[in-house]
């Protein structure tokens, strides 16, 4: 079922913390992308659908610069084709020895309408990709180019990426902590529960820093925290 403009705009006002919480109820461990962070971490939050590019190791008589004069190239077709509104999230075998795309095929991408952009490798031109008001996110900065180690070969199709497996369709959901990986069957029933869980913690976040202690308020079992935590609905409307 496609990302509803509601799940979409829910899950904008959420953290991935409280989404991998969400996902750990339902027993989904294994959701966040592990060792990538934001280049600009002012971006927004990121929300959209997969859409993905696997990467294979390179064989060097099958990347030579002349590759890129194809306009079937895998990478550039990936960038071209990504849908208004998706993520393209590149499985780059957690490999940021070469770049995965530069400042070019981001900006594409972000003049195209997606809605951001993941690696688990590395971006070159970093410096620029940071400076664009677009969601990106990768391992680190590698000014070589993808073909010195990387070979596109495979479009929307299943993925890893930072241990995580990827299926074209799955939301994806960067913030400025990291990127976390939604099963599409449980979108919108996750954001509904992570909007609940962020006006709770919310509030105990209001009550800690008034000096209040955690137990019997983080987790709600306490009677008197349950009425003031009622109470605090009321008054703020939420």
């Amino acid at each position: 079922m496609p990302l509803s403009p509601e799940t979409r705009a829910t899950l904008k006002t959420v953290s991935t913390a409280t989404l991998a919480t969400a996902l750990f109820k339902r027993g989904l461990r294994n959701q966040f992308i592990q060792d990538v962070r934001p280049l600009n971490p002012n971006a927004g939050t990121m929300v959209g659908e997969a859409y993905t590019l696997r990467y294979i190791p390179a064989r060097e008589d099958l990347n030579t610069l002349a590759v890129f004069r194809d306009p079937g190239h895998p990478q550039r077709v990936a960038v071209d084709q990504c849908p208004e509104g998706a993520v393209l999230v590149m499985d780059s075998r957690k490999n940021p020895r070469a770049a995965s795309a530069g400042a070019i095929l981001v900006t594409r991408l972000m003049k195209r309408g997606a809605a951001g952009v993941v690696t688990d490798g590395g971006f070159r031109d970093s410096p620029e990709i940071g400076a664009l008001p677009f969601p990106a996110y990768h391992n680190r900065p590698s000014a070589p180019t993808n073909l010195t180690l990387h070979q596109a070969l495979d479009i929307n199709v299943p993925i890893g990426c930072g241990d995580v497996a990827v299926f074209p369709g799955d939301v994806v959901v960067g913030d400025a902590e990291g990127v976390i990986v939604i099963p599409a069957e449980l979108a919108d029933e996750i954001a509904a529960e992570a909007a609940e869980m962020t006006v709770f913690e919310d509030f105990v976040l209001e009550e800690v820093q008034n000096g209040r202690g955690v137990i019997g308020l983080y987790p709600l079992i306490d009677d008197q925290a349950k009425a003031d935590f009622a109470a605090w609905r009321q008054k703020t409307g939420r």
